[in-house]
């Protein structure tokens, strides 16, 4: 056997690894470890970016952070977003080549609802001026003004033409946003006017402010029936309200992390949920109306979604998110309710078991507001990533 055959040999044990010895090193370089990256900081930056778009249709008409989305009560297509650029739109699912734009407010689009019968739109800002638009025709019907700070929140009568709107300015404010006449102001709230509504037969109004309040008033005459405050009521600000479908009671959440149910007629506090550990962001009922019992579902920033028993004032379930829930929608009469997260993504949720069975991805930042559209088969999520989109609920 000769030395090249034998060299060869061991270059075949070896598996054709090449050894250095003392005469080819050069110079020495001493490195810190800490300056070393890890092999897992390359994965990550490589493939661990979420980039799924689970979207159907995206609308990207803003150029600023969005903060509000309503869907037409009539209309399966039709969408109205709001945001930080001041402005307004209309679009359409599935129409990429159609949009109206709103203008003429001078800050932030805060708040939108459509009539109940769809054929007017409200848009709130936080120029403290609201905007009456004619969805046939497109345009501007009326402005209404008279809050002096920003609006807060905006809602139709439940069968009528009645505009109701909460303020920075610590009233509520009711016109005929029709003939755009002035009918009344709620004045009693000493901090701004975070949410309200009008019950659902029509017959009275609730709203919650900053200041830990819940006034429930008489929108004839402007009179407040009852103030609910102090103990055994919240102890920080009111950030959201629903009302059962009956209109016998007022369900409301605070920053102090409870929420409460409240009589409406005797102005009493009935119930208390007390599970969530941080800032209630959001309540609704659900639509189930054939059940002899009804279900309210809360969001907060504590990560997670609780279903309640109103009627027993008992946690169903609670479902767990990566970040805190800032918005939901019941999926019309169905047993699943979807939520908006600070982690960008829209959840749908089984309020029977509790398990997630859906997760959309598509946004890069909170989502702010969800709304689904009268067929049921979409949804439309608005963030600060400054796009509304779409996802398929079918």
């Amino acid at each position: 056997m000769n030395a090249n055959s034998s060299h060869s040999d061991e270059e075949g044990e070896q598996g054709d690894r090449v050894f250095l010895d003392e005469n080819d090193v050069i110079e020495e370089v001493n490195i810190d470890e800490e300056d070393l990256p890890d092999a897992d900081d390359e994965n990550e930056s490589e493939y661990d970016v979420d980039e799924t778009d689970d979207s159907i249709h995206l609308f990207t008409g803003h150029t600023g952070e969005l903060y509000t989305v309503a869907t037409s009560p009539t209309e399966p297509l039709l969408v109205a977003t709001g945001g930080g650029d001041d402005k307004g739109f209309m679009w359409k699912i599935g129409h990429g080549d159609w949009a109206k734009e709103l203008p003429g407010h001078r800050d932030s689009v805060t708040s939108l609802a459509f009539s109940s019968d769809g054929k007017l739109l409200a848009s709130g800002g936080f120029d403290g001026l609201i905007q009456v638009w004619d969805i046939t025709s497109g345009s501007l019907k009326c402005t209404l003004e008279g809050p002096g700070g920003g609006i807060e929140w905006v809602r139709w009568h439940p069968r009528g033409y009645v505009v109701l709107a909460g303020s920075e300015d610590s009233t509520a404010w009711m016109w005929n946003g029709d003939k755009n006449v002035f009918l009344n102001m709620f004045s009693g709230h000493s901090s701004t006017v975070t949410c309200g509504d009008f019950t659902p037969d029509g017959k009275m109004v609730c709203t919650g402010s900053e200041d830990a309040s819940l006034r429930i008033w008489n929108p004839r005459n402007g009179e407040c029936v009852h103030v609910v405050r102090d103990h055994p009521y919240h102890t920080e600000g009111l950030t959201c309200l629903a009302i059962t479908s009956d209109s016998t009671l007022a369900i409301t959440g605070s920053k102090d992390n409870s929420v409460h149910i409240v009589n409406i007629t005797t102005g009493r506090v009935v119930n208390s949920l007390l599970a969530h550990t941080s800032s209630i962001e959001c309540v609704g009922l659900s639509q189930r109306l054939s059940q002899s019992f009804q279900w309210v579902a809360t969001g907060s920033m504590d990560q997670k979604l609780i279903i309640w028993d109103l009627q027993h004032s008992a946690a169903r379930c609670t479902c767990e998110h990566e970040e805190g829930v800032t918005c939901l929608a019941w999926l019309g009469a169905s047993p699943f309710v979807a939520t908006g997260s600070v982690d960008g993504k829209v959840r749908i949720w089984d309020s029977l078991s509790g398990d997630c069975v859906k997760t959309f991805s598509g946004h890069s930042n909170a989502i702010q507001s969800i709304s689904v559209s009268a067929n049921g088969e979409h949804l439309v999520s608005v963030s600060l990533d400054g796009t509304a989109r779409v996802f398929e609920l079918s």
